[in-house]
């Protein structure tokens, strides 16, 4: 969960002002946590009372959304998101947004098997992006932190992403000059994949995916939530990311990194 937070964080600051380098300070006095973090925290929250009690995960999404979302009107809920989660009765929009695999990270780390991770995805995601593309870039996002976090090599993860959701027929150097601004899962999700794919290290990874430009904060919340599991985060970085945190959040962060940890490189 932390490598998505720490995406969205390194990434808020070039979401509209893209940097297409891999040269510049991780954190920054203009970083702030946005709803890419806010959402992941909120899906981590919602998939703890799954586990603990066996309940819906669809209704605990919508529940935790709400509930830990509505503090924070300013902090980037796109329009039709914004409109979900002050209502108490809107459904599900048909939406393929980007939101839907940047906040999916908890079900990657809490799920036992794949056939989990396709179940807790979907339920996850369909409260608001019930749309095929939606769904379907929540779940690649899900399988690979998944796959990550049990052993499985960079090539292993490639292989098992495109034969079933991506053909990823490219290299970063070769999309970085003309990528745009991009909100939908079918243009960042791949994107934001193969940034994890060509890394070297968790840092590396961050920087490859703030590097393509684009969405920057929520390309970076993907990559840096698959990063996460197959690297490890460094704990001096862990350590300056959570202090983005408010008390709220972090207390809804803390309650889900004492039940599934994460990997911090001590």
């Amino acid at each position: 969960m932390l490598g998505a937070i720490i995406g969205d964080i390194v990434g808020s600051r070039f979401e509209w002002d893209n940097y297409r380098a891999k040269d510049f300070d991780l954190f920054h006095e203009k970083c702030f946590a946005t709803d890419d973090s806010i959402m992941t925290i909120a899906i981590g929250r919602a998939v703890l009372d799954h586990k603990a009690t066996g309940g819906s995960l669809q209704k605990a999404a919508k529940r935790r959304m709400r509930e830990i979302g509505r503090p924070y009107p300013g902090c980037g809920f796109g329009g039709r998101f914004f409109q979900w989660i002050y209502s108490d009765t809107m459904g599900p929009y048909h939406s393929f947004g980007n939101g839907a695999a940047m906040r999916i990270s908890a079900v990657g780390w809490a799920a036992e098997s794949l056939e989990e991770v396709y179940d807790m995805s979907y339920a996850a995601t369909k409260v608001t992006h019930d749309h095929p593309e939606g769904l379907k870039g929540a779940e690649a996002t899900a399988v690979a932190i998944y796959l990550a976090r049990t052993g499985h090599s960079q090539a292993e993860i490639r292989a098992a992403i495109e034969k079933t959701y991506y053909k990823l027929d490219f290299t970063i150097d070769q999309i970085r000059p003309t990528y745009r601004f991009n909100e939908t899962c079918q243009e960042t999700v791949p994107q934001a994949i193969e940034a994890f794919l060509e890394a070297e290290s968790f840092e590396d990874a961050i920087r490859i995916a703030i590097s393509v430009g684009g969405d920057s904060d929520t390309l970076a919340a993907i990559t840096g939530s698959i990063a996460e599991a197959y690297f490890g985060i460094p704990e001096a970085i862990a350590a300056q990311a959570v202090e983005y945190l408010d008390p709220f959040l972090r207390e809804h962060y803390d309650a889900f990194v004492a039940a599934y940890p994460g990997r911090i490189l001590k």
